[in-house]
């Protein structure tokens, strides 16, 4: 595969697992009903924020692909953070476990973090395209902790 068509595959993937699972809970989606904590931002920021983010990753992954860096730790590392990333919002917003969608995310941080570590170790610049996805989890946190406190 040409190294555009590694790209594009590795950008395709986090966005249509984004979207898939935007389909998913689109019918549960309360977020408006919510009470919000300080800093929560509106609605339609968190669509926009997310494709940015799963862009990032998917040019960062495609960085290390394309240039025949990964093994089977960073693609395991990769697919497991994507796989949690997808859960948290059915956890979140299907199944309304608030509590348990907060220790879920942090339990994504971590893998973010590791994420970050293990690209670095590999090509700088693939670390550094997902710090943005890290701080914005952790700022999901933050959120995801508030709307707990606050919807009990």
């Amino acid at each position: 595969m040409s190294k555009l068509g590694v790209y594009i595959k590795s950008i395709l993937v986090p966005v249509l697992v984004g979207v898939i699972v935007g389909v998913i809970i689109s019918p549960f989606m309360d977020y408006g009903s919510l009470e919000k904590p300080p800093l929560a931002p509106p609605g339609i920021v968190f669509p926009i924020v997310w494709t940015i983010l799963y862009v990032l990753m998917g040019v960062s992954y495609g960085i290390l692909k394309s240039n025949k860096l990964t093994d089977r730790s960073i693609d395991k590392i990769y697919y497991v953070q994507l796989l949690v990333n997808a859960l948290w919002s059915i956890f979140f917003f299907v199944l309304k476990c608030r509590l348990f969608s907060f220790i879920w995310i942090l339990l994504l941080a971590v893998l973010i973090l590791v994420m970050i570590v293990r690209f670095y170790e590999k090509n700088k610049i693939a670390g550094l395209l997902q710090i943005p996805y890290l701080l914005w989890v952790l700022f999901a946190s933050y959120l995801n902790f508030g709307f707990y406190i606050l919807n009990r």
